[in-house]
């Protein structure tokens, strides 16, 4: 769908020149002298983004925008403004406005800034959309489940969702860490603000300030422009951290300072901007032992760490299996438009015996894989994938000749260990369920045998 533009500016050659720009790119575009006829517009018809000048006759942009993100506190704003007034347009931004352009306009930063403001209108469409959901479901989509573990996550997530304090989630991967972040926002009084998620296992450490904080145009090589960091475009929302256990100790101060003081410095920048957001952060590990080893800050921890949120792995709540096949056979056979309504005993069984090392997510994933095989209208263990038809055998005994003449047990423990870990990927809470093993006692035995990637240390 063609995104939409509203003009508002009081010079007509202005509005013709961006309007003759905007439709060259393809944008649908709309132009009006000033203010109330821009209020006029948006009664009748909605707009993607508002692209309107500082100042004018009659109505000025900033009373436009204290207007328009009256009624629609989501709506996307960009300011123009002369060289003299970007004091002004600095302001407007801190009231709500997404960014500003100087006049003279340049087309390139124009259409750059466009691009930029237009990502944010999709992350808020979808958030909107999530919304939605999480309002006809009356709960947290894809996260259900009847086991008394789950039971005492939905009832801290209600709780603590009105307030404003920080929260961290623990919970292997694929169990639904971002859900509960997303429930939290939406049950708070920020469901209106944006809701961003970033995964800080994958943006290299060089560009994590970037991301977070923004940066000025000629902070380093390639910074051609100013861009916005997640904080300042999530102002009065919220920011999910996902994997903040993977944070280097270096970034994890700067974000210390930047909850303490609730202010942000772009990079290359001289001046702090005051951020308004909710942290929620999740791991995968365990951050008090990260802490002894020193990889992760005890301050940020203590920080991050008010509220606790425990999500289990699924193999800790069995009786929720069945539930979850049923939900995701549903989603998935209105999706593709198949006739398949259940599962059959004997795939069923399959399912309820299997480790799960991927959680949810990868239960999910079979479900959907077993609705496109299926021949009928029932999945069966032909529908099923390799890893759980044969999940039984590898979460069993395993056939073992011992030799005449004996072995070195812990020898075999580590080597079983080190096998564990490589496939996979040296993630612990992935390898710990390969070797019948918790997290904590399969942690104790890495360190116990000084493993590191493989070598002992």
């Amino acid at each position: 769908m063609t995104e939409s533009i509203l003009i508002v500016d009081d010079e007509r050659g202005q509005r013709e020149i961006l309007q003759t720009i905007l439709e060259g790119e393809g944008y649908r575009v709309a132009a009006v002298p000033g203010g109330r006829e821009a209020l006029e517009q948006m009664e009748t018809r909605g707009f993607d983004l508002i692209l309107t000048d500082l100042k004018m006759q009659g109505m000025s942009g900033m009373e436009l925008l204290e207007k328009t993100l009256a009624d629609d506190p989501l709506q996307c704003v960009v300011m123009m403004t002369a060289h003299g007034t970007v004091d002004s347009a600095v302001e407007a931004m801190k009231k709500g406005a997404f960014d500003y352009l100087e006049k003279p306009l340049e087309r390139d930063d124009l259409l750059l800034t466009l691009r930029r403001a237009f990502e944010r209108v999709s992350l808020l469409k979808e958030n909107r959309a999530l919304h939605k959901q999480l309002e006809d479901a009356g709960g947290i989509p894809n996260l259900i489940g009847e086991h008394p573990k789950m039971k005492e996550v939905y009832r801290v997530v209600t709780k603590i969702a009105p307030t404003t304090s920080t929260v961290l989630i623990y919970g292997e991967s694929g169990t639904g860490k971002e859900l509960v972040a997303r429930a939290i926002h939406d049950g708070s009084p920020r469901k209106n603000k944006p809701f961003f998620a970033i995964n800080c296992a994958a943006i290299p450490e060089t560009l994590m300030e970037s991301e977070l904080f923004g940066h000025e145009k000629g902070a380093f090589t390639g910074a051609s422009s100013r861009e916005i960091g997640i904080f300042e475009a999530a102002d009065g929302g919220t920011v999910f951290l996902d994997e903040i256990g993977e944070m280097s100790v270096g970034m994890q101060a700067k974000l210390l300072r930047a909850i303490q003081s609730k202010e942000i410095r772009r990079v290359g920048g001289k001046v702090n901007v005051p951020v308004d957001v909710r942290i929620v952060s999740a791991t995968n590990r365990e951050l008090e032992g990260e802490i002894r080893k020193g990889n992760f800050r005890e301050d940020l921890f203590y920080r991050l760490n008010v509220i606790r949120i425990n999500l289990p792995p699924l193999r800790e709540r069995g009786s929720d299996i069945a539930t979850l096949a049923d939900f995701f056979v549903r989603k998935y056979s209105a999706q593709a438009g198949t006739s398949v309504k259940g599962i059959t005993k004997p795939a069923l069984k399959l399912l309820m015996n299997y480790s799960w090392p991927g959680n949810v997510r990868q239960l999910e994933s079979v479900i959907e894989r077993g609705v496109l095989m299926a021949e009928s209208d029932q999945i069966e263990p032909s529908d099923l994938p390799a890893e759980v038809t044969e999940g039984l055998s590898q979460a069993g005994w395993v056939p073992f000749e011992l030799p005449p003449e004996g072995i070195q047990f812990e020898d075999l423990e580590k080597n079983l260990i080190i096998k564990a870990m490589e496939r996979a990927e040296w993630i612990i809470a992935k390898a710990a369920p390969l070797l019948g093993m918790s997290y904590k006692t399969l942690q104790y035995r890495l360190d116990k045998f000084g493993i590191a990637r493989g070598r002992e240390e």
